[in-house]
């Protein structure tokens, strides 16, 4: 991408630079609430299966209570350069750092529910400024990474049609606004969504495409488990265990039919932070156990201040149920293809909430570039395992750099 060595023009009366702030006033509100917490009894069985055990909700409390520091990550969030946009008449948020590696591939990263742009920290250095992280010169990115409308530092809309599809019309216009002619886009969880769509609208400057949730079952597995039918006869034992993934799935699904159904009812995630953090940890069953795993100080995966960084910027941005109406704009359906166009790069995750057959991915993406299983790893792939999401950017986006 040679024409990308210098700088892109950008034009700075629409970018307004941004900085987070937080007053020791909100802080004390939070820290107040936090003491205040009035915890349910404990359930009655001895695994998940209702939900967040008292065990974790408890460590979760003391914790945020007691030791955890917000400044950290804001000082974190304030160590990058970061900016304000208006597209379609909502304030934008988001992080640009540029390489300083000539012909760096530009890379728009979108994050997902329950997370936002502190799911991808750990993996800007990486990318750019990969000759420190053991990577060549050549694996470059410039790194832009939105809040989603709604989430966030963004604005939060104040009138319906900010789904999915506009989202990612709008990231086409943040790219072409930074002065890029070509990008790449990569996503998780509704990230991956957007990508996806990205791919459908193929805007000329995109030239490829990576998700860690690839949008591959096929609508009639899909739709069986959805319903909790019988998986469809002749299917191999590879997408059997998928279907049963995704019957496991949309069986304890239920807050994403909330969001999507009475987001506005949701008042005690602006209400209490006890309530908005129990409500995003259990986004999916090896998630949570994953994160209450690291409250009993076990290290895989994401850390304990991970969770709070997260679950904090939710309750100081007051993103619980505006983030939540995503969810109620969507019309799509979340794992099924969408028709991409450009040509695409897949990870696989173990732990992710359903397994991607290598068949699957090719049909999804007729122009598949890359695909691969990663020994280890779930959901949230930037924040759990940031070195091999990292290496499969890499080496997915290699075969599209001229």
């Amino acid at each position: 991408m040679s024409e990308l060595a210098e700088h892109p023009v950008i034009d700075q009366a629409l970018v307004r630079p941004f900085q987070v702030n937080v007053s020791e006033e909100e802080l004390a509100d939070l820290r107040r609430r936090l003491m205040q917490t009035r915890l349910p009894d404990k359930e009655t069985v001895s695994d998940y299966t209702q939900g967040v055990p008292l065990k974790t909700s408890e460590q979760v409390l003391r914790y945020w209570r007691d030791s955890y520091n917000w400044r950290e990550v804001e000082a974190r969030l304030n160590s990058y350069p970061q900016f304000i946009t208006e597209i379609d008449g909502l304030d934008i948020h988001f992080i640009h750092v540029r390489s300083k590696h000539e012909d760096a591939m530009p890379l728009i990263v979108t994050h997902g529910w329950p997370g936002s742009v502190v799911e991808q920290l750990k993996i800007i250095d990486p990318l750019t400024n990969p000759t420190a992280y053991g990577g060549q010169a050549s694996d470059a990115f410039h790194v832009v990474i939105p809040s989603m409308p709604g989430y966030g530092f963004s604005a939060k809309p104040t009138t319906v049609g900010w789904g999915p599809k506009r989202i990612a019309s709008a990231w086409t216009t943040l790219m072409r606004r930074l002065g890029y002619k070509k990008f790449v886009a990569q996503g998780g969880d509704w990230g991956a969504v957007i990508t996806d769509l990205l791919g459908v609208q193929a805007p000329p400057e995109l030239v490829g495409i990576h998700v860690n949730m690839p949008g591959v079952v096929p609508p009639e597995i899909d739709g069986a488990a959805f319903s909790g039918a019988p998986a469809p006869s002749g299917i191999t034992a590879e997408e059997k265990g998928t279907y049963d993934q995704l019957l496991f799935f949309y069986k304890h699904v239920y807050y994403a039919f909330e969001m999507g159904t009475r987001p506005q009812t949701l008042v005690g995630l602006s209400d209490s932070p006890m309530g908005l953090a129990t409500f995003l940890l259990d986004h999916d069953a090896r998630s949570l156990e994953m994160i209450a795993r690291s409250f009993d100080g076990q290290k895989e995966g994401m850390s304990p201040d991970d969770v709070l960084d997260n679950v904090t910027l939710f309750w100081l941005t007051n993103t619980g149920v505006s983030s939540s109406r995503l969810y109620w704009e969507n019309k799509l359906g979340f794992f099924g293809p969408k028709g991409v166009k450009v040509p695409a790069a897949v990870s696989v995750f173990p732990d992710e909430i359903y397994y991607t057959p290598r068949s699957w991915a090719e049909r999804a993406y007729p122009k598949l570039v890359y695909y691969n299983k990663n020994p280890k790893g779930g959901h949230f792939a930037a924040w759990e395992q940031p070195e091999a999401l990292v290496h499969d950017l890499r080496a997915g986006f290699r075969p599209l750099r001229q």
